[in-house]
C-alpha cells in the first residue's frame, strides 16, 4: 500500500522468525499507544497471550509512543505505519497484510476481550470455519442509549447466545483465516468498510462462519444522544453504499425507496433477539423510543447510501470510532474501564 511501512519490534528481544503465532490480533490507533492501552491490557491477560502476535496499526511508529514493557508478553509485536488515519478499513487491511499467523482477529480501542476470548477463537479455528466471532456484551450497561446503540449494531450476537453456524458475525470484532482475506487482494479494504458484505461474500463462495459463545467481547457504546444519531446515520450510509457498490442504478433506486421500511423491520428483529432467554428483556419497553429514533436515522443513512453513495461517511465514522470517552457519560466511562 502506498505510503505504508512497518517495523517489527522483535519477539521479546529475539528474532521475530523463531516461531509461528497461533493468532495475530490487529489493533488500530489514530495516534498514540495510550489510546488502545485498555484493549491491550485485556489481550495481555489472555491465557494464550504468549502465542499471540500483536499488530499495532498507527499513523507512524515514531508518534506511537509505544510502551515496550506492556507488549513484551506477546510472542511478537509489530508497528504498522499507514500515515494519516482517514479510514479504519484501510488500517485494518494493512494489519492483515502484515500479519503472520494463520488466523487474524480484530480488536477495537473501545472493545475489551473477556478471559478465554483468544483461546476460544484459536480453538474454534482448528475447524473448517472461514471466520469465527465472539458474542457481544455491554461494557457500559447503565445507559438506555448505550443499550440502544449496542442492539442496533450487535443484537444478533448479544450475550448470552448459542454457538453455531451463522449468516454473518460482529464486524470489527471477529477473526478470520488470514489466507482467505489475502485472496481478496485490492478488494479487501472496500470489504472492510462493512464486514457483513465480506461475510456474505464468503458464504456465497461456500465458506462457513461460526459464532463462538466461549469468546466474549465487552463493547463500550455511545451514551450522548446527538452523536449517537450521527453515528447511526453514517453507519447506515456506509453499509448501504458498500452493499450496493456493484448494483445497477435501478436496483439502488428501488432499495432507496424501500429504506423507510427499515426501522419497522429492524425494531421487530431486535425485540425478538432481546426477548431470548438470559437477555435483559425487562429493558424493552423503556428502550423502544431510543431504538425507533436510532433506527430511523440508520434507515435515513441507508437511503442516502443507496441513492448517493458513501460521501464522507467513512471519514466521519473513523473520527468517531476513537476516543469514545467524548461521547460517553463520565459514570459510564468509569464503569467500562473496569469491564
Amino acid at each position: 500500500m502506498d505510503g505504508e511501512a512497518s517495523r517489527d519490534t522483535g519477539v521479546n528481544g529475539s528474532s521475530a522468525g523463531e516461531s509461528m503465532p497461533a493468532m495475530s490480533v490487529v489493533v488500530v490507533t489514530p495516534d498514540r499507544y495510550a489510546t488502545v492501552r485498555r484493549t491491550i491490557k485485556r489481550l495481555r491477560a489472555q491465557k494464550v497471550c504468549a502465542q499471540l502476535e500483536l499488530l499495532l496499526v498507527a499513523p507512524s511508529a515514531e508518534g506511537l509512543e509505544l510502551d515496550e514493557s506492556e507488549v513484551r508478553a506477546f510472542l511478537r509485536h509489530k508497528v504498522v505505519a499507514v500515515g494519516h488515519m482517514n479510514s479504519t478499513a484501510r488500517a485494518r487491511a494493512a494489519g492483515v497484510r502484515e500479519a503472520t499467523a494463520p488466523v487474524v482477529a480484530f480488536a477495537e480501542d473501545h472493545a475489551f476481550a473477556a478471559p478465554g476470548w483468544a483461546e476460544a477463537l484459536v480453538e474454534r479455528h482448528r475447524g473448517d470455519w472461514a471466520a469465527v466471532g465472539p458474542v457481544m456484551a455491554n461494557a457500559n450497561p447503565r445507559s438506555l442509549t448505550s443499550w440502544a446503540n449496542l442492539l442496533i449494531e450487535y443484537s444478533p450476537w448479544l450475550a448470552p447466545a448459542e454457538g453455531g453456524e451463522c449468516e454473518h458475525l460482529p464486524g470489527h470484532n471477529c477473526s478470520y483465516k488470514r489466507e482467505l482475506l489475502l485472496r481478496y487482494g485490492d478488494r479487501l479494504e472496500a470489504l472492510m468498510d462493512a464486514e457483513s458484505i465480506l461475510h456474505w461474500d464468503l458464504r456465497a463462495r461456500g465458506y462457513r462462519l461460526y459464532l463462538e459463545p466461549k469468546a466474549r467481547t465487552f463493547h463500550q457504546n455511545f451514551t450522548a444522544r446527538r452523536p449517537s444519531l450521527a453515528l447511526r446515520f453514517n453507519g447506515g450510509r456506509l453499509f448501504a453504499s458498500s452493499r450496493a457498490r456493484a448494483w445497477s442504478p435501478w436496483r439502488r433506486v428501488l432499495f432507496a425507496l424501500a429504506s423507510p421500511l427499515i426501522p419497522a423491520v429492524r425494531t421487530f428483529r431486535i425485540a425478538r433477539e432481546l426477548l431470548k432467554p438470559g437477555r435483559p428483556r425487562r429493558l424493552l419497553p423503556r428502550l423502544l423510543p431510543a431504538l425507533v429514533v436510532g433506527l430511523a436515522f440508520d434507515g435515513a443513512g441507508e437511503m442516502a447510501g443507496y441513492a448517493f453513495g458513501a460521501g464522507r461517511a467513512m471519514r466521519k465514522l473513523s473520527d468517531m470510532e476513537f476516543h469514545r470517552e467524548r461521547f460517553v457519560a463520565a459514570r459510564d466511562r468509569a464503569e467500562s474501564h473496569g469491564a
